[in-house]
């Protein structure tokens, strides 16, 4: 079947999406031309709002609309335990659990010599820093068991070798190279409670 130009684009744009192929984007694309105007004009006004505005926050690096997140400000948070994220779709896998009280330090990616990305591509000079103004931190390393996340595992605990900063990493349930944002509740909550010191 082929579909009129407009309507192939949009089908087009919801194919880019993780998990939608192409029957799946077909049946969104023709349930969003069933929507009232006004609802798609609202729905693309906030991909653009959403797209012009969310950043990363300043300490930790995860998504916000402010200069600092929620979570950095949130002063009932411990300010001396932070868990150490490839990107900001895993912090809000945490906050799922509803019992961790930590902070969070996003990386935004994962050091790789295959893919010529070094320490300094990544967030971690801005880790270091606020590693060195805390008084006996723990570091929680939530990175996947790829190569990529065993190299940047391996670099931070080396660079913090000699420092007061205790560093730890999920417990081994959790499915070797799975994404952090993708791991069910239970599983994840349970990692993080029998999570392994590696470092102190």
């Amino acid at each position: 079947m082929v579909y009129p130009k407009k309507l192939e684009d949009i089908i087009e744009f919801y194919k880019k999406l993780p998990g939608i192929g192409e029957k799946s984007a077909e049946r969104m694309a023709l349930a969003t031309l069933e929507l009232p105007f006004e609802q798609i004009n609202n729905f693309s006004l906030s991909l653009v709002e959403a797209k012009e505005h969310l950043k990363p926050c300043k300490i930790c690096g995860h998504i916000t609309d402010k200069e600092i997140c929620d979570i950095c400000n949130d002063e009932t948070r411990d300010k001396n335990l932070i868990c150490v994220l490839e990107d900001y779709k895993s912090v809000f896998a945490f906050e799922k659990l509803g019992n961790y009280r930590g902070n969070y330090h996003v990386l935004n990616g994962l050091i790789s010599p295959t893919e010529d990305i070094g320490y300094e591509d990544i967030n971690l000079t801005s880790l270091i820093e606020r590693v060195e103004k805390l008084e006996k931190p723990e570091l929680i390393l939530a990175l996947k068991s790829n190569i990529e996340g065993e190299t940047t595992t391996l670099f931070i605990t080396k660079i913090l070798e000699g420092k007061d900063v205790l560093i730890s990493r999920l417990s081994y349930g959790i499915p070797i190279g799975a994404d952090i944002d993708y791991i069910d509740v239970m599983t994840l909550d349970k990692a993080l409670d029998d999570r392994k010191q590696i470092s102190e």
